[in-house]
């Protein structure tokens, strides 16, 4: 499957907001949209006209795929499983979209961003339940309880990364800082999804 490997600051000025593509180097000065940088591109300058309807969902969808690191054949799997759920289909999405292993490393604190999160899978340095895991989009439920391998070097990485990040405590998710474990207590709701973005005009965009 394709993945994007160039700069990732790029798609945060692309979208003109934080994409948090590059873990805490994006609270600090050097982050582009705090600079106020321009659209990337020779003409990003340039004002351009109103954006079209269509153009209003498709950056809501650009947005949503670059802030989980997912594909577009990918990206339109979840909208499918979605649609198949009870409940309004936007809010499944994200939820299927927030539950992947790569964003419960990081939403955890155990990665510095979703990039290294991912690495950190592909690598078999994650298990859940006890097993090795090396599927960064495997889907966790309630219950699942997710771990860095008991390596001290991996355990020492994970460590550092969650008191950099003041060791965050997501509400479906309870982590606990002795054993460096993170078990999902119940399913991500919209409440607790900070990515920005409106999830009805996504489905508007997909649906058709």
């Amino acid at each position: 499957m394709s993945r994007y490997t160039g700069p990732k600051c790029r798609r945060c000025r692309r979208e003109g907001l934080k994409l948090f593509l590059k873990g805490a180097r994006c609270e600090t000065a050097k982050c582009p949209i705090d600079k106020g940088s321009k659209p990337p591109g020779t003409r990003g300058a340039r004002r351009r006209g109103r954006p079209s309807p269509y153009g209003i969902r498709l950056r809501e969808k650009q947005k949503c795929k670059r802030f989980y690191g997912v594909a577009e054949t990918q990206f339109r799997l979840y909208f499918l499983e979605a649609g198949r759920q009870a409940g309004n289909t936007g809010e499944n999405l994200l939820a299927l979209l927030e539950r992947r292993l790569d964003n419960v490393v990081k939403t955890a604190g155990l990665g510095m961003s979703r990039a290294q999160a991912r690495q950190m899978v592909s690598h078999r340095h994650i298990e859940v339940n006890g097993r090795k895991v090396d599927i960064p989009s495997y889907l966790v439920k309630e219950g699942d309880v997710v771990r860095p391998t008991p390596r001290d070097n991996v355990l020492d990485q994970a460590r550092a990364n969650r008191e950099a990040q003041g060791h965050p405590e997501p509400a479906w998710l309870s982590v606990n800082d002795s054993d460096l474990t993170a078990r999902v207590v119940r399913m991500p709701v919209r409440e607790d999804i900070s990515v920005d973005v409106d999830e009805e005009l996504i489905v508007e965009l997909c649906s058709r």
